[in-house]
């Protein structure tokens, strides 16, 4: 893994990794939201690549929202410019749409009541599901290089609308793209997550299960069964459930952008979470290239399915806006 320092040297790669981790974010968003539809299953059983129906769903959007907070506030975020950012871009113009989180729901609602943060992720619902890690890429391209500054940036975000097990699973994910940007091995990638997850907490047991799994069964088509059996949760996934199985895909994969796509999206359940955070990592490996140029161009604005604002924003744009930043803020 190359230093803070390092990465920041050489600009015109750590913008190509940063253009792959957020394109990696929403190709694995509208990828895995159809890889989950019935229907695409139906007509195609496996999807392999995005469809002319494919679009954001909240993952990107969110995501976009994180990205557009941390350029506001140049990267010195505090949870109350997270909150009065959700204020602005979502409540401000008419709240969220379909097709979001019930614990970024609950969250708004606690916000628009004049609750702040951590008030408003700790007394909410479903506030451990993977809804603070979808969004916490941005994190991890601000703060390439350096996992653990990342990482306190995303639980700043994330105790907004999560707690405990949600925000720690916003932090690996954060930690884990600051570390693939700045060139770290698969290992060290899974390592940066692991070591935001607290001894003993719900989402370390979960980690080291589905790491077991690995372990166990070094081809993705073996384990494919036991990462869902071993860790599926009733009724909603959950963080516990759904970052450690990404974790698990991305290393079984072992980064690879295809077969981290095929795998991730056709995983079901939260599959667009979960191959949102895959494909991200791939693409901060592998830089603007990880997926083909088309798909860039269908997605770098995004639908505003969700989030209306988002649909003025670019998403390469965002992440040169990102790197510019902490090129600004040095090492």
């Amino acid at each position: 893994m190359k230093t803070r320092a390092e990465v920041l040297a050489d600009s015109k790669e750590y913008e190509s990794r940063a253009i792959g981790a957020f394109l990696g974010l929403a190709v694995g968003d509208a990828v895995g939201d159809l890889g989950r539809s019935q229907e695409h299953r139906n007509r195609y059983g496996l999807i392999t690549r995005l469809l002319d129906d494919g679009k954001s769903t909240d993952d990107t959007e969110f995501g976009v929202l994180t990205a557009r907070i941390l350029l506001d506030t140049g990267g010195a975020l505090t949870a109350e410019d997270v909150a009065a950012g959700w204020r602005r871009y979502i409540l401000e113009r008419g709240g969220a749409r379909k097709r979001a989180g019930r614990p970024l729901y609950g969250a708004l609602e606690n916000l628009s009541r004049g609750m702040q943060p951590p008030l408003s992720g700790r007394y909410n619902v479903m506030n451990i599901d993977d809804g603070a890690a979808m969004r916490a890429s941005p994190h991890g391209i601000l703060w390439a290089g350096a996992p653990e500054r990342a990482a306190a940036s995303a639980a700043l975000d994330a105790c907004v609308s999560h707690d405990n097990d949600g925000i720690w699973a916003a932090q690996a994910v954060a930690a884990a793209v600051a570390v693939a940007i700045a060139a770290g091995s698969v290992e060290e990638i899974i390592e940066a997550a692991r070591a935001c997850m607290p001894s003993q907490s719900w989402i370390a047991t979960a980690m080291d299960t589905a790491m077991a799994i690995c372990e166990r069964f070094p081809d993705i088509e073996i384990a494919y069964e036991d990462l869902h059996t071993k860790l599926w949760t009733p009724e909603h996934a959950s963080a516990p459930e759904a970052i450690p199985q990404a974790f698990a895909i991305f290393r079984l994969c072992r980064g690879n952008p295809a077969r981290c796509l095929l795998w991730s999206a056709n995983f079901g359940r939260d599959a667009d979470t979960i191959s949102a955070v895959v494909c991200s990592l791939a693409g901060a490996m592998h830089g603007a290239e990880a997926f083909p140029a088309a798909w860039l161009e269908r997605l770098r604005r995004p639908s505003g399915t969700c989030l209306e604002f988002t649909a003025e924003e670019d998403i390469v744009e965002l992440a040169q806006n990102l790197v510019a930043l902490s090129c600004e803020r040095g090492a």
